[in-house]
C-alpha cells in the first residue's frame, strides 16, 4: 500500500503543469515591470515565456522585442 502512494505522487509530480499561455500572434499587456500596462504582439511562445514585439525603432526601424514570463503578462482582445 505504501508503495502504490509512493508511485502515485512520483507520477503526479512528472505530470507538466498547464499554463494557459498566449499564442502567436495574440495581443498582450503586461502586469509586471518597467512596461506595466503597455500593450505587445506575441512573436514566439516558450515552454515559461513569450517573446513579445511592443514597438519599432524610430530611429533604425527595428523591432523593439522583450521577453516575459506567463504569470507577468494577460491576453487582451
Amino acid at each position: 500500500m505504501a508503495q502504490e502512494l509512493l508511485q502515485e505522487e512520483t507520477a503526479q509530480e512528472k505530470e507538466p503543469k498547464k499554463v494557459k499561455a498566449a499564442n502567436v500572434g495574440d495581443m498582450i499587456q503586461f502586469k509586471q515591470g518597467e512596461r506595466k500596462g503597455e500593450k505587445g504582439k506575441v512573436i514566439v511562445v516558450r515552454e515559461n515565456s513569450v517573446i513579445v514585439e511592443v514597438g519599432k525603432n524610430p530611429n533604425t526601424g527595428e523591432p523593439i522585442r522583450t521577453v516575459v514570463n506567463h504569470k507577468n503578462y494577460k491576453r487582451v482582445k
